[in-house]
């Protein structure tokens, strides 16, 4: 009960990481409210966590990566349960391609959806957490905003994490004064349903990869969802300013 009487707010609970972390915070004692853009995995979701006795709603379809869904999305949520404690800015999607190749729309899709709505999101909350006297707000970065990937042409992907650590770092110093703390959680590869199928794929990009990963296999969402839960709950009071890397070792290496 590491969030018993607290109120969780997390983006993108249609699956993966963000169901993880949905389910994990659930079991902890929070009163989760989700959002995605699909409404059946969102439905999902909410079905998976009552089913374990947990206390969870959401609402879908949301498009958070525009300042009207992200603030109508936030309004909602908070008077479902009547105010805010923690954010997990999850929800994101993205377009790959080499600088050569990527169109400008495809840029431009990936840092709206990347870091926009991380900013969109977290400025709709921040009064919520304000009236609440301070909170934890926990973004998910990527190994990817603090290194390049030969294995994949990610620059719209690096460069919008590599903002969201940035956003993170400013929102420590405007938050503190207020009690809110902000930190980041960096997987690497993980298996979502996204993902899952390339991991299998031996003509896939990321066929090999796993060899480079000191701990031997890649990352599920619950490796995730439970960083993010230290970061969340009270344990972490003194922190902010924190990214914890969920990647299996992979950032120690050169």
């Amino acid at each position: 009960m590491r969030l018993a009487g607290k109120v969780a707010l997390v983006t993108g609970t249609g699956g993966g990481i963000g169901r993880a972390t949905a389910q994990v915070f659930a079991r902890e004692g929070a009163r989760v409210v989700g959002c995605d853009l699909y409404p059946d995995g969102s439905a999902e979701t909410v079905e998976l966590v009552r089913a374990a006795g947990g206390e969870m709603t959401a609402m879908a379809p949301v498009d958070l990566a525009s300042a009207a869904g992200a603030s109508a999305w936030v309004a909602d949520a908070a008077a479902v349960y009547g105010g805010v404690d923690v954010l997990v800015n999850n929800a994101s999607a993205i377009r790959f391609g080499p600088i050569t190749q990527l169109s400008v729309e495809d840029w431009s899709f990936t840092i709206r959806n990347e870091l926009d709505i991380v900013f969109l999101v977290t400025r709709a909350v921040w009064p919520h957490l304000v009236a609440r006297g301070g909170g934890s707000i926990v973004n998910i970065a990527s190994i990817s905003a603090t290194r390049g990937a030969a294995f994949m042409p990610q620059n719209a992907h690096g460069a919008a994490k590599g903002g969201v650590l940035a956003l993170t770092l400013q929102l420590v110093t405007e938050g503190g004064p207020h009690r809110i703390r902000v930190n980041a959680v960096s997987p690497a590869m993980t298996a979502t349903p996204h993902t899952r199928p390339l991991l299998t794929d031996p003509a896939s990009p990321f066929a090999g990869q796993v060899d480079r990963i000191p701990l031997g296999r890649v990352g599920e969402p619950e490796d995730v969802a439970h960083a993010v839960l230290y970061l969340a709950s009270d344990e972490a009071a003194h922190v902010s300013g924190a990214n914890i890397p969920v990647d299996g070792g992979a950032a120690a290496l050169g």
